[in-house]
């Protein structure tokens, strides 16, 4: 072979590895960081209702350069956060890993338990009870927790959120840290289940007490009024607000203080505004670096979880200015982001999946404005009418427990001393139950316990069950109808569209541009993610790689 032939097709090669938008060079054999952003209430519609509004870096460069899902849903009843954390990372269903509801009732101990609370642990940071957290009740190994184990525990793992059961349930079980907010303290945490004390960086990030500078300003609209023009009318008659306030500015300083100037900071109310988003994003992009996340051949993993859009939208609806407003401050949380990871990591090493953990219903008062069927569902008139029959029925008795997360929990202990067939008192309060209006049906537990039914509510109320977690009787609404909290005006946790279709995106490494519209599982992320880096499922998952992503 002649010299110009040598050199001609040692250019031809050169030629062929380059990739437009990649990097330099071919991506590597598997990505170095993979990124999962899990936003908490963001809705399929918002991110298309917004999308002509987002900035050309954030969002909209993962769905102009990515692989955007537009028919991702979850395939349960309950779409709350904790099932919606534990689903994405476990790639099942809550009836296997666990995770049924944010809070369930244990009959032998006689109370209710919180998702990720666990006596045994101590807090690290922060204050005592915001420590009390693990995975303990999280049945099923996580996509991190097999990476850690495929890799010789050689990835590092982590995440961080506002809230601990986020962070918890995306990190898994073998992570080297899950790190939450404490609002008592205004600082990151963690439990002596990840770590015996705070890393040097945490503690000096702390220090500089970030949280009283968020928390000392004023929230006004990130844009133009008209760039809101899409969402309802900035006050209006339907929102909760802030101390009765529902339209811009929020003097965020006053607000954090409500005793007076001199009183001590609600450091709370950083997650009732978009500034806990920012703070999230400034922990995340310090952890990358502090920990040297992929820095190596070796796949590493970090969850991120933004929840500001799920308490306010709770406060102020998803058609809310305020929505609007932290939807478009999210997605430069987003920019900052994705810029740091191209320019410090490169699109060809780092893998993002961007989703949210559930939806949210509109504000019932809106859909009954527009004369659309809606609601709110009085659950403590239901539960005491129901007391009284069931005393009626089986005489005086705490029968009882209490109404959570749209389950009856009847007192099995009297209920045995009775000597009462349970399925007898199920089905009695089922029936009861849907006499209610707003009620769509009350389903008794015992008939879940060995039944296929196939699709449908019927089957994602099977997805939900778990014989020792489930109340007795699950309670369905009707579309548009949510049950009724003191300090919300809408809310999630049914099986509709409006909850459980959640925006997809993939973007970077190997990761096309294409748009797909065939209707998936959530479970598909973590079965995906395990098939793109070689390694074995988690242990429970159900979940089947997307297609797509391996072209």
């Amino acid at each position: 072979m002649t010299g110009k032939k040598v050199i001609t097709v040692f250019l031809l090669i050169c030629g062929f590895l380059r990739l437009s938008g990649q990097g330099a060079y071919l991506p590597p054999d598997k990505p170095a960081l993979i990124i999962g952003i899990v936003v908490e209430q963001l809705r399929f519609d918002q991110i298309e209702k917004f999308r002509d509004r987002l900035s050309e870096n954030g969002i909209r460069k993962l769905i102009n350069e990515g692989t955007f899902f537009r028919n991702a849903s979850f395939d349960y009843m309950l779409t709350q956060s904790a099932p919606g954390f534990s689903t994405i990372s476990t790639g099942t269903e809550p009836s296997y890993h666990g995770i049924t509801s944010d809070s369930w009732y244990l009959p032998l101990k006689n109370e209710f338990i919180y998702c990720t609370k666990d006596v045994s642990v101590n807090p690290v940071g922060g204050s005592y009870e915001s420590g009390l957290h693990s995975p303990v009740n999280l049945n099923a190994s996580t996509f991190a927790d097999e990476l850690k184990i495929a890799t010789g525990k050689k990835s590092k793992v982590f995440a961080v959120g506002i809230k601990e059961h986020a962070a918890i349930f995306s990190a898994g079980h073998a992570a080297d840290g899950a790190f939450w907010y404490d609002n008592t303290t205004g600082t990151w945490m963690s439990s002596s289940y990840y770590m015996k004390d705070l890393p040097p960086w945490v503690n000096d990030l702390n220090a500089m007490k970030y949280p009283e500078t968020y928390l000392s300003t004023t929230w006004n609209l990130l844009k133009q009024a008209a760039d809101y023009s899409i969402c309802l009318p900035d006050s209006n008659k339907f929102e909760a607000g802030f101390s009765g306030r529902n339209y811009f500015p929020y003097d965020i300083n006053k607000l954090s203080k409500p005793a007076g100037r001199n009183s001590a900071r609600n450091f709370a109310f950083l997650r009732e505004t978009p500034f806990g988003d920012a703070f999230t994003t400034d922990f995340a992009i310090r952890l990358i670096e502090k920990e040297s996340l992929g820095r190596d051949d070796v796949p590493d993993f970090l969850s991120i979880c933004y929840s500001s859009t799920d308490y306010i939208g709770h406060r102020f609806g998803p058609s809310s200015v305020e929505t609007g407003d932290a939807i478009l401050r999210l997605d430069k949380n987003i920019e900052t982001l994705v810029n740091y990871l191209n320019d410090n990591i490169g699109k060809r090493n780092i893998l993002i999946y961007f989703t949210s953990a559930h939806g949210v219903s509109e504000i019932p008062a809106v859909m009954q404005d527009t004369r659309i069927p809606a609601g709110y569902f009085m659950q403590n008139q239901a539960l005491q009418l129901l007391r009284s029959y069931l005393n009626a029925v089986y005489g005086e008795g705490d029968w009882v427990r209490g109404f959570s997360e749209r389950q009856i929990f009847l007192n099995r202990t009297l209920i045995e001393d009775a000597r009462i067939p349970i399925e007898d008192i199920q089905k009695k309060t089922a029936r009861f139950l849907t006499q209610f209006t707003g009620v769509a049906s009350a389903f008794p537990y015992y008939a879940f316990e060995a039944n296929d039914f196939g699709n449908g509510h019927l089957k994602r109320i099977v997805n939900n069950f778990s014989p020792q977690r489930s109340g007795d009787v699950i309670v369905t609404l009707n579309p548009g109808w949510v049950e009724k909290e003191s300090d919300q005006i809408t809310n999630h946790n049914s099986p509709y569209e409006y909850d459980s279709h959640v925006p997809l995106i993939w973007y970077g490494w190997t990761v096309n541009r294409s748009t797909v519209m065939r209707k998936v599982n959530m479970t598909d992320i973590a079965a995906t993610l395990s098939s793109l880096c070689r390694i074995p499922y988690p242990n429970a998952c159900t979940g089947e790689p997307m297609p797509e992503l391996f072209r």
